[in-house]
């Protein structure tokens, strides 16, 4: 909920359509989600090289650098790892309009915080692979 009522959302000319369309693919979030040492930012890091050698657009977002920036006024407790979790989803949601496939690396142990984020896109944008997925890889 926005603390103003002034608020106008911009359009561009210049629309994710297009930026897809010149890119030569679709824009989408990876999130690889689990606990501390479960390999996130490795494989992260991996498909981005791949991605990255066949000529796509990437770009990681890793949950360590964000809490080093963005939401380094953020702890641990649950109120803030949902914080934490929902402004990294609108962080994805801006890199997914710039027609950029974005991987996102952290720890997100409530279900209820990855579901809201997963509102934040349409079908067919938002994949997560967890931990588990990860452990058998």
């Amino acid at each position: 909920m926005n603390k103003s009522s002034d608020l106008v959302r911009q359009h561009a000319t210049v629309t994710r359509e297009r930026r897809e369309r010149q890119n030569g693919h679709k824009s989408f979030v990876l999130c690889f989600t689990g606990l501390s040492g479960a390999g996130k930012s490795t494989l992260a890091n991996a498909v981005e090289e791949q991605l990255h050698q066949a000529g796509r657009r990437t770009f990681v977002l890793d949950g360590d650098n964000i809490r080093h920036g963005l939401n380094r006024d953020l702890g641990f407790s649950q109120e803030d790892r949902g914080e934490n979790l929902r402004r990294v989803g609108e962080l994805s949601s801006l890199f997914v309009e710039a027609g950029v496939i974005t991987l996102v690396a952290l720890i997100s142990p409530y279900k209820q915080d990855r579901e809201l984020v997963r509102t934040m896109f349409k079908p067919g944008e938002f994949f997560e692979i967890s931990d588990d997925l990860i452990s058998r890889i």
